[in-house]
């Protein structure tokens, strides 16, 4: 893989590390100001939900598998496997999904624009 690849890669795996710690100051400096998020059934959250969802939802811990990158001039696009542990305000949940992410390079640096979070079969 290229450099820009590679650093994408890093940038995902520093996104994962924040969402698991609940670190809204890295988040807030790895989201697009105008991000969005769109979950697994439909709901839609921006930057400002995104982050403050942390007083209700908690990573247990995070998988990331199959990790593919692609990128178009200042775009980046990460497809991959995430399979987490959570409570949701209290709950406990395991999630799996399959989720792309658009990472757009701006003046000073590449920031995460969207996610998209879609469930995994059982098959």
């Amino acid at each position: 893989m290229g450099a820009v690849p590679d650093e994408i890669l890093e940038l995902a795996q520093a996104f994962d590390d924040a969402e698991l710690h609940g670190d809204a100051a890295r988040l807030g400096a790895l989201l697009a100001d105008d991000f969005a998020s769109i979950g697994e059934q439909g709901f839609q959250l921006g930057k400002r939900e995104w982050i403050a969802r942390h007083g209700d939802f908690r990573y247990l811990s995070i998988e990331t598998t199959e990790a593919d990158v692609r990128r178009y001039d200042k775009t980046a696009i990460v497809r991959c496997v995430q399979r987490s542990r959570a409570t949701w305000r209290g709950e406990a949940m395991a999630l799996a999904v399959r989720l792309s992410q658009v990472w757009i390079c701006q003046p000073g640096g590449w920031r995460l624009a969207a996610i998209q979070f879609s469930t995994l079969g059982s098959g």
